[in-house]
């Protein structure tokens, strides 16, 4: 399979502002690039990049005042398959797990296990360990959240999305990270691209949110916002929570303006 993805976001700033930004592939999917997905910028920037902590490509950039556009558009191979099932992957003990994956059982800014803690051990104390217990987790959230654009807030938390049963796609993500969290599962949040490649039309196109957690010696890739298996998944960037995945952090004031986003599947050469 073959999708052609990109985006087009474009800033309003009163004064020159620094921007760090997350919109490259994540390294791990830069082999699958049939063509570059370089940021451009208009007017023209000097764009620096490194890998962060958590292994993800940030780019910086000092917007000058007026008005900033921010684009790309590339073309990605992809398997065409979906997310993979594997109800026998165990839950490990902590003490068993590896030290890299100990830093997901841990609370984070958008994801309170201190506070959420007494009501997932009461909801999931009772599903068996493992894959079944996270699918549990899964259904739950998808269950209990009703999708909402006009709800979304930027400090919206875990726990606010658990109280007030609203929310988009990063608050499903955020409540079930939080929820495998507490039962001792390591989990992480993830953002990117996912079409809707094998399934009806659901809307105008975002980057979507969605988790991974650690069973049976590796990460498998859940999505309680779907709550079903999903193809065509083109990662950006992996974290604690959306904290550490910002699709722009700034440091000053910039207006979003205009924000497009695409991926869809592309025919092969003839």
């Amino acid at each position: 399979m073959r999708i052609t993805t990109g985006f087009e976001i474009a800033y309003e700033c009163p004064a020159p502002v620094p921007m760090l930004l997350m919109l490259s592939v994540h390294p791990s999917r830069r082999d699958d690039l049939e063509t570059p997905d370089w940021l451009r910028t208009e007017p023209p920037l000097d764009v620096r990049q490194y890998i962060d902590g958590y292994g993800n490509i940030c780019s910086r950039v000092l917007a000058p005042a007026g008005r900033l556009t921010l684009s790309a558009d590339f073309i990605i191979r992809d398997t065409g398959l979906i997310d993979e099932y594997a109800p026998e992957a165990v839950q490990h003990p902590v003490e068993d797990l590896p030290d890299d994956a100990l830093l997901y059982l841990l609370g984070s800014r958008y994801c309170e296990t201190d506070r959420l803690t007494e009501a997932a051990w009461s909801l999931f104390q009772n599903t068996p360990p493992g894959w079944a217990r996270v699918q549990a987790i899964t259904d739950y959230v998808h269950n209990h959240i009703v999708f909402n654009y006009a709800h979304a807030r930027p400090s919206k938390t875990a726990y606010d999305a658990w109280i007030e049963a609203s929310g988009v796609c990063r608050d499903y993500a955020h409540l079930a990270v939080a929820f495998c969290r507490c039962m001792n599962i390591p989990a992480r949040y993830c953002t990117g691209y996912l079409g809707d490649i094998g399934v009806p039309v659901v809307g105008v196109m975002d980057f979507s949110a969605w988790f991974e957690v650690y069973l049976g010696g590796r990460w498998y890739t859940f999505d309680a916002r779907n709550n079903m298996p999903r193809m065509a998944r083109v990662l950006i960037a992996r974290g604690r929570d959306a904290v550490d995945v910002p699709i722009a952090a700034t440091f000053g004031v910039a207006d979003l303006v205009k924000f497009e986003v695409t991926s869809h599947e592309a025919p092969f050469p003839t």
